[in-house]
């Protein structure tokens, strides 16, 4: 599984006649416009999203999407508490992605502050941020299979899934929202025996992965279902802002991880998985590869983990050590202004962009010198990717857009911040 390449050549060539030709022999007279509302509901898209349906029989002519339903004011309440009390507000946006999320704010704060965070934090955010990748895609290979049909995906993807979780809860405490990185570094260093409960993770992953692949890529009906369905060219993704695994199908080689390196990426070795067509199989094929590459960045972070403090010693900025507390009046007071009225960014702004499960996360942080920020905005890319939505399935088949929607994003999320 070397390239997106390897993974066509392995299956014939699968053709179909255009959906237009399929309906041309219909007189007008013969057809008649249905309006169908899909969503809100949970089980579908977690409420977030409701897509307002226009159908020539099973063929979709026009798709609008709405959005809000469940509207949370995250940002808002961002910009009403101190900067290191907003990290797990943020992380909120996205439960599938919420390394990220911490991340994007935590980094556009300290730019503002100018912060240097140490080499061994970096490192340490890099690893949880490729384990966090590969939860996320799990989730969206397990669900988007489960809505071709195929349900024991989602319990062998979730096994993995909850491997991850695991790893998450030794290293922070909390499996989900772990408010693990913070201004100037990490919450804390790795525990004893996190390494190699880790190696042994990685050790089995890209197995998992071509366990995956020779389940769904040998699939006739599975083929059937991705290939040649709902292409759409780099060119009119770009001009949209889709970025991402989207993008990436589509031939784009696009990754801020490389283009942009942030948190010593520039440091590891890893390919960017590419496809040729943009289609459902290429999105689906694209992020199997992707999973098999944060393996590699992972056991690198292991492999070359530096000697060093974890957070910054910057007392302003970090709390202190819990042991200083007791014996260090200075280190108590810091605490207690940390902790009542939090750290003070000098004024000016920044956009902050790093590379997400979905393509390109943004945090835009603007400061007045006070604790708290100002102005809060995170550049969702499931968000912006829903443009895509509408010229990437008019003319297909309501079956295919349920695969396209699930190919698009696992869970949409961010649109409901």
């Amino acid at each position: 599984m070397s390239s997106i390449s390897e993974y066509r050549a392995q299956e014939e060539s699968i053709t179909m006649a255009p959906l237009g030709e399929q309906i041309a022999e219909q007189g007008e007279e013969d057809r008649e416009l249905m309006t169908l509302n899909i969503g809100p509901h949970h089980p579908a898209t977690h409420g977030v999203l409701r897509l307002l349906v226009t159908l020539d029989g099973e063929v979709v002519r026009d798709l609008k999407p709405i959005i809000g339903y469940v509207h949370t004011g995250i940002e808002k309440t961002a910009e009403d508490k101190s900067y290191w009390k907003a990290i797990p507000v943020v992380e909120r946006m996205d439960y599938l992605a919420y390394y990220f999320n911490a991340f994007a704010f935590c980094g556009a704060t300290e730019t503002l502050l100018g912060v240097e965070v140490p080499k061994r934090a970096q490192y340490l955010r890099v690893l949880h941020l490729e384990l966090n990748r590969i939860m996320s895609h799990l989730v969206w290979l397990g669900t988007s299979a489960l809505d071709l049909g195929a349900m024991s995906m989602f319990w062998y993807c979730f096994r993995e899934r909850e491997a991850v979780l695991d790893l998450f809860e030794m290293s922070s405490g909390q499996r989900m929202h772990t408010r693990y990185i913070q201004v100037g570094g990490v919450i804390e260093d790795i525990p004893a025996g996190f390494e190699e409960r880790v190696r042994a993770f990685c050790a089995q992953m890209p197995t998992r992965v071509d366990q995956y692949n020779d389940l769904l890529d040998r699939n006739e009906i599975v083929l059937r279902r991705l290939r040649h369905v709902c292409p759409m060219g780099a060119d009119e993704l770009l001009a949209l802002g889709v970025t991402g695994p989207l993008l990436r199908a589509a031939g784009n080689p696009w990754d801020l991880r490389k283009a942009m390196p942030y948190s010593s990426y520039e440091d590891f070795d890893f390919a960017i998985p590419v496809g040729t067509e943009g289609d459902n199989y290429d999105r689906f094929a694209v992020r199997l590869a992707e999973i098999k590459e944060s393996v590699k960045i992972v056991e690198q972070c292991l492999d070359g983990l530096p000697e060093g403090p974890y957070i910054t010693d910057d007392r302003k900025v970090a709390l202190p050590p819990r042991h200083e507390l007791a014996t260090s009046m200075e280190a108590l007071i810091h605490h207690f202004k940390l902790v009542t009225e939090g750290f003070r960014v000098p004024p000016g702004e920044v956009y902050y962009p790093i590379e997400s499960p979905r393509g390109e996360l943004g945090c835009f942080v603007r400061s007045d010198g006070s604790s708290k920020p100002a102005r809060v905005h995170m550049r969702d890319p499931s968000f912006v990717n829903l443009q895509a939505t509408a010229p990437m399935t008019k003319d297909a088949y309501l079956a295919d857009l349920i695969a396209t929607l699930a190919m698009l994003d696992p869970v949409l999320g961010g649109i409901d911040r």
